[in-house]
């Protein structure tokens, strides 16, 4: 019959895109997808199920489909619709703590994945240059979604303790960046001139959507290739860029703002409705984030196809060009330096 896999958060386009994917696995029978909010996009023959996992109902779910892998990716900074920051919070925290208790309760679930974000290591002044799946967090995060991962990955420990024959995977991914990107740092990406921090160039990583699909699938499809898929595994693209990189590549201006300033430009970009330029997004853009990735090539034997540059080229080629095209700069820049 082949696995039944569960997969949540499907309205939004990387769960989407993920559950178009692992359906075509020949290791996979079924593919359940779920969400409250129906999705515009096509799911292929992944049978679609309208539901809350904040609700008893997803219990029900798991039981009448004899699901046996659950693909947890309704984890998100974001909430669909007009729900806003507290709908996500919701969604994010009671969601999952709804879920791991059905899942506490469905002897036949075997496999669970879960989406995270590299942001529970937080961004400050005296983190240590690399972070490591183990390294202690020395500024913990005290707000947005950052703190929601904090809390899922715990809950998700202590159900671990409590189901030790079900194989947990934790992705910690680092900013996801591609095409279809509709992050909160792609919105600021977007924006025509980008604010910067004054004094500060901050090192970035970033995972490509495509890599994200792939090591989803890695860790979905347990024994594949002999890798062991159970543990908590950093996901990020090879290297790092500078933010300064970042706006010449895209070629934007970008305007210095001193740091106590910061939050006041945050607050007006949220209030106009333009991006969601949240406490955590400014302390990422004034210290930066760096993971190790070591354990998950070694541990969970995935590699990357893209690295940090080649995910954010791809993702500006997908933006067009900016205020400032490279080309155009470097041309202006050799013709006043022939004049000189």
């Amino acid at each position: 019959m082949g696995k039944v896999v569960l997969v949540t958060g499907v309205a939004r386009q990387l769960a989407g895109a993920f559950v178009r994917r692992v359906q075509r696995e020949p290791e996979v029978g079924r593919v359940v997808a779920v969400d409250a909010v129906a999705p515009e996009h096509d799911l292929g023959e992944a049978e679609f199920v309208r539901a809350d996992i904040r609700q008893p109902v997803i219990g029900k779910v798991l039981a009448q489909h004899a699901v046996d892998t659950v693909v947890h990716l309704d984890v998100s900074g974001t909430a669909l619709g007009a729900g806003g920051r507290a709908q996500a919070k919701e969604t994010n925290v009671i969601g999952t703590m709804q879920l791991l208790g059905a899942i506490q309760k469905a002897p036949l679930v075997k496999r669970l994945v879960v989406k995270s974000t590299t942001s529970v290591y937080g961004s400050a002044p005296r983190d240590p240059a690399v972070f490591t799946e183990t390294t202690p967090v020395k500024s913990v995060p005290s707000g947005g979604f950052a703190k929601d991962a904090v809390e899922v990955e715990g809950y998700v420990r202590g159900f671990a303790r409590r189901r030790p024959d079900v194989a947990v995977a934790v992705l910690r991914f680092a900013n996801i960046l591609g095409p279809r990107g509709d992050t909160p740092l792609a919105e600021y990406f977007g924006l025509p001139v980008l604010p910067t921090v004054f004094g500060y160039d901050p090192r970035l990583q970033f995972v490509h959507e495509d890599d994200v699909e792939s090591v989803l699938l890695t860790a979905t499809l347990e024994a594949r290739r002999g890798t062991l898929n159970s543990g908590t595994f950093n996901i990020a693209g090879d290297g790092v860029l500078l933010l300064s990189q970042t706006a010449r590549r895209l070629g934007k201006p970008t305007v210095p703002v001193l740091l106590p300033a910061v939050t006041w430009v945050g607050r007006v970009l949220r209030t106009a409705g333009v991006t969601d330029f949240s406490s955590e997004q400014i302390r990422l853009l004034t210290h930066g984030r760096v993971v190790d990735t070591r354990q998950m090539r070694e541990t969970l034997g995935f590699s990357p196809a893209y690295t940090t540059a080649e995910a954010f080229h791809d993702f500006a080629l997908s933006r067009g060009p900016g205020l400032l095209p490279p080309r155009v700069l470097a041309g202006a820049v050799d013709r006043v330096a022939g004049l000189l």
